[in-house]
Order: structure tokens, then C-alpha cells, then sequence
């Protein structure tokens, strides 16, 4: 999935205004640069004349802000930095620590979105990439994650 389909999605679920949205990337940094009308442009379609691509660095910054918002900040460590690349396997893994998901929770949210995942297959996706099964995170499953995700935070609306 593209970063922008990412970030229109986490916002839908959260129901999270562009100010919040920029709160939440100066959280994880506050020494990062963005405002509410880049944020505006990186929610845009495709198609939208003012469509601006959003770059790693700054879903990168938005997820940890949603880690350090939900789980809180452990001083005690050093700041990681922000991944140089996101792919839907980061994607998956912030969420999952952003909003303290178990095996079980993350069996339910596939579930509730129509698209059971088995126990091997959810394992694989949380490996180290040079782990003999290591799999990679697809669109539909992302997309399908979200989805659930949105149906257990937001409700049946």
C-alpha cells in the first residue's frame, strides 16, 4: 500500500483531524518539520490536482507518535530512529505495538474483516526479514488489517 492510503486510513479509524495528525508526528519528533496543509495534500486521491506523496519519514515519525501516544514514552531509552523505509510488514508491527494487540487480538481483527489468518502466517509476518519464514506483509492483508482494525475501534457505523 502506498503511505498515503496508510495515513487516510489510521486517520479515518482514529477520527483525527490534519492538526492532530501533525501533533501526533511532532510527538514522535518534535524537531520534525511538517504543518496542516502538507498533511492536507499527503490525504488527498491520487487524482486530486494537490496530491503530494508522503514520504517514509513522515509515516514513519505519524506511527511512533501513535506508539508513544497509546503505550507512552519509556525515557529510560534511547530514541530509535525513524525507519529509513516503510514497508507493510513496519506498517503492521507499529500498529500492533501502538494498540498492545496479542496473537489473539490480531487472529480477531483479520477475522472481523473477513480474512482469517492462521497462526504460521501471522508469525511469519513479524520475523526478521532474512529469517528462513519470513513473509512478506501483502496489500489485501494490510488493507484487510485496517479495515478490522477500524470495524473494532469505530464500530459497525
Amino acid at each position: 500500500m502506498i503511505n498515503n492510503d496508510v495515513l487516510r486510513s489510521i486517520r479515518y479509524m482514529l477520527d483525527l483531524s490534519d492538526g492532530m495528525v501533525v501533533d501526533t508526528i511532532l510527538l514522535a519528533d518534535p524537531a520534525f518539520s511538517v504543518d496542516p496543509s502538507q498533511v492536507h495534500d499527503f490525504l488527498r486521491k491520487e487524482d486530486e490536482p494537490l496530491f503530494v506523496a508522503c514520504p517514509d519519514a513522515v509515516l514513519s515519525r505519524f506511527l511512533d507518535g501513535l506508539i508513544y501516544h497509546f503505550r507512552g514514552r519509556d525515557d529510560s531509552q534511547p530514541a530509535r530512529p525513524p525507519e529509513k523505509r516503510i514497508t507493510n510488514n513496519v506498517v503492521l508491527k507499529k500498529l500492533r505495538v501502538a494498540f498492545g494487540l496479542k496473537d489473539v487480538d490480531m487472529h480477531d481483527v483479520f477475522e472481523s474483516a473477513g480474512f482469517p489468518v492462521s497462526k504460521p502466517e501471522l508469525s511469519a509476518l513479524f520475523r526478521q526479514p532474512d529469517h528462513k519464514n519470513y513473509r512478506e506483509c501483502g496489500d489485501q492483508m494490510l488493507r484487510n488489517f485496517l479495515k478490522g482494525l477500524t470495524l473494532r475501534l469505530r464500530g459497525n457505523r
